[in-house]
Formats: structure tokens, C-alpha cells, sequence
């Protein structure tokens, strides 16, 4: 008797639905590394994609995690499908803890007062773990990502189940960006304390700069 075909697409739709989503977050990432070239100039752009954020690497979380769940709880879809990589599933606990980390922080930071803080050493710390733990999960991922994103499973049957849930996959990835747009919108005015205080502690250090030279 031949198997149902699971309507979301089972193990290979989660898996493509993993590897639409860490696409996305690569565009963000890469936008997000811009900034940091010239972070006074671009620090409201910076902290709008770092809000931007949140939805997409919260849906990554999901789909990794919700592996990791039906794997361990014995789905039999899944244990044929096998665990990634020993390397990376030591790896995968600190990739979700430095995103967090690196997320959360840039958050409290809009909503303390700009300046020095433990804040700001804990933003600095984690973007320090998470890039190099990121290094390490996109070095791995990126050369894999046309054979993940597309459908040419040599097995007919799951190639249709990879297209199953196609419809369902671009919908969550849609709902989640528009989660990080809301919250990037309904946050972007915080940045401009930081900004203000950049603009002004720039200000004063070329007044004081001036100052030394005429004296």
C-alpha cells in the first residue's frame, strides 16, 4: 500500500523550509555587516535590520528545533533522515545562543539610556561568539544551499513531498519577516538616542580636538 504524502512535506520540506529561511538571513546578515563599516553614519539602519531580525532567525530556531524534537522523540521519517553532523550539532546550541544573545542585547540597548554600559560590553561579547560560531554554520551550509532550496531529489516520491508543503513554507517565511517589519517599524524611533549621542560625542571630540590645536 503506497504512503500518504504528508501535505507540510515532512522531513524534506523542513529541511527546505530551514534552508529558505537561513537564505533570508543571509540577505539580512549581509545587510546587517554593511552598517558595521560605518556604524555612526548607518546606526538607524543597523538597529531597523537588527529588529528586522528577530522574525526570521525566531522561525530558523523553529524549524531546527522542531527537527531536532521529531528526531529525538523517534519519528521514523526523521531517523532515516539522520542527525547533521556531529561538528554541527555541538555547534548548533551555541548558534542559537549567540543570536539570542547578540538580538537581545541590541534590544535592551534601545531602551537604556546611550553611553558605557553592561549592555553594550554583552552586545559586543556575543557579536564576537556569534561570528565566529556563524563562520563555522555558513562555511558549512552555504556550498549546500542550491542542492536544499531545490527539488532534484533523484526519488520521485520525494521530490513531491519536498513541493507538498510549498505553499505553507513560503507563508511562514512571509508571516515571519513581516513579524521582525512590525516590530523594526514600531522600534525605529529608539535608535535615535543612540544616534544623538554619536552625533554630539563626535561633535565634542572634534571641538576638543580644535581646541588642543589652537592651544
Amino acid at each position: 500500500m503506497a504512503l500518504r504524502t504528508d501535505s507540510t512535506g515532512g522531513v524534506n520540506g523542513n529541511e527546505r523550509l530551514t534552508a529558505m529561511t537561513g537564505a533570508l538571513l543571509l540577505v539580512l546578515l549581509a545587510i546587517e555587516g554593511v552598517t558595521l563599516l560605518r556604524l555612526h553614519s548607518m546606526l538607524t539602519l543597523h538597529f531597523f535590520v537588527g529588529m528586522l531580525l528577530i522574525g526570521p532567525v525566531l522561525l530558523k530556531i523553529g524549524s531546527t528545533g522542531y527537527r531536532f524534537v521529531r528526531y529525538y522523540t523517534g519519528s521514523a521519517p526523521y531517523l532515516r533522515k539522520g542527525p547533521p553532523a556531529l561538528p554541527l550539532r555541538l555547534l548548533g546550541p551555541m548558534v542559537m545562543v549567540t543570536s539570542i544573545g547578540v538580538i537581545g542585547t541590541g534590544a535592551a540597548l534601545a531602551l537604556v539610556r546611550p553611553g558605557p554600559s553592561p549592555w553594550l560590553l554583552a552586545h559586543k561579547l556575543f557579536f564576537v561568539a556569534w561570528f565566529c560560531v556563524m563562520s563555522v554554520h555558513v562555511s558549512w551550509y552555504v556550498p549546500q544551499l542550491p542542492r536544499l532550496l531545490g527539488a532534484s531529489s533523484p526519488h520521485l516520491a520525494q521530490a513531491r513531498q519536498a513541493l507538498a508543503g510549498a505553499g505553507q513554507r513560503w507563508l511562514l517565511l512571509a508571516g515571519a519577516l513581516a513579524i521582525g517589519l512590525v516590530v523594526a517599524v514600531a522600534t525605529a524611533h529608539l535608535a535615535g538616542s543612540w544616534t544623538d549621542f554619536h552625533t554630539h560625542t563626535a561633535l565634542r571630540g572634534r571641538l576638543t580636538l580644535r581646541a588642543v590645536r589652537v592651544s
